[in-house]
């Protein structure tokens, strides 16, 4: 009987241990992790994206077409609007990252201060895919790729216009974006190029009206004040302050698009509208559609795929001559 007991103990002993390995092994494998491994089959993919805010009608645009994609795709997608606020992105993405998000889409406000919530990010092998804006970062695998057009070249093309359209000689506002902010920074440096070689076309005032209407409206009136009679010439960073502009302009007495000629650059519907009343001269397209570009990296970021570190949209320049035709195609 003694031996029969003893037995019956070593079974039970070892039933308990096999029982023990299998509950730590199930264990393991349920534990689900984020970033760079594929998601299980079946598993809903989720996404958070950290918008700057909804400033212009271009912001308007690419939240919308982000939006859009992740539902066609059905990608569940996290959104953080930051109201124009650096330290609110940040937020969002720490949140997103609590949140175990497997991807993140990042439009982000200005180049500088990423570095630490991003590492924060690759440490939790989630996938960051910036989009319409880079950063400035000491370690560029801090980030799976961009997805942006060339500020740079937008800024040449719409300096190059107005070169030509006034036969080298202006007296030029420029009304800049947001301080700090990758295109604010590229269309300066680009449309200084672009008129580099034309020594007559003067800048005589420049001063940033945040990519804002509003702004842009209250700006180009002080301005105006200051060296009204001087100025033949407005250069805008984005439509909605060259907007703003106009309407300034027309509040001074003058005609905009006569007396002193408006570029602006994104291509808005609002800008083509502008440019059929002779308001607006021309604008310098920069696309806001990037949903599906978005999600494609994020996707191929996900399976371990390769991606360059920049994709760049390619931009073309509207006149105020094709604007009519034109119109009834602008998707925003």
């Amino acid at each position: 009987m003694k031996h029969r007991n003893s037995s019956l103990g070593i079974r039970w002993t070892a039933l308990a241990l096999l029982a023990a390995m299998l509950a730590a092994f199930t264990g393991c494998k349920q534990e689900s992790s984020t970033g760079t491994d594929t998601p299980r089959p079946g598993k809903k993919l989720v996404v958070g994206f950290a918008q700057v805010g909804a400033e212009s009608d271009w912001r308007v645009a690419e939240t919308k077409s982000i939006k859009d994609e992740a539902a066609k795709r059905g990608i569940e997608l996290k959104f953080s609007d930051a109201q124009g606020k650096v330290e609110n992105q940040i937020t969002a993405i720490r949140s997103f990252i609590a949140q175990g998000v497997d991807a993140i889409i990042l439009a982000p406000k200005v180049e500088t201060g990423w570095e630490p919530v991003l590492k924060e990010a690759k440490a939790a092998k989630i996938p960051v895919v910036l989009v319409d804006r880079g950063i400035s970062v000491s370690d560029d695998s801090l980030f799976a790729t961009l997805i942006a057009s060339d500020f740079v070249a937008e800024g040449k093309m719409a300096g190059e216009w107005l070169a030509k359209k006034t036969g080298g000689k202006a007296k030029i506002i420029e009304l800049e974006g947001s301080p700090g902010a990758a295109p604010a920074i590229d269309r300066k440096k680009g449309f200084a190029a672009g008129i580099s070689a034309f020594p007559e076309m003067k800048i005589i005032a420049a001063q940033s009206g945040d990519f804002e209407t509003g702004k842009g409206k209250e700006v180009t009136e002080t301005l105006l004040q200051q060296f009204g009679k001087e100025v033949t010439a407005i250069y805008a960073h984005n439509d909605n302050m060259a907007l703003g502009a106009i309407e300034a302009i027309k509040a001074a007495g003058k005609k905009p698009g006569q007396d002193i000629l408006v570029v602006s650059i994104d291509a808005v519907k609002a800008a083509f509208q502008a440019m059929v009343a002779g308001e607006l001269n021309c604008t310098v397209e920069c696309n806001p559609l990037l949903g599906p570009a978005a999600f494609d990296a994020v996707e191929q970021a996900l399976k371990g795929g390769t991606l360059p570190k920049k994709t760049v949209v390619q931009d073309r320049v509207f006149e105020q001559s094709g604007a009519a035709a034109e119109l009834p195609n602008r998707k925003y």
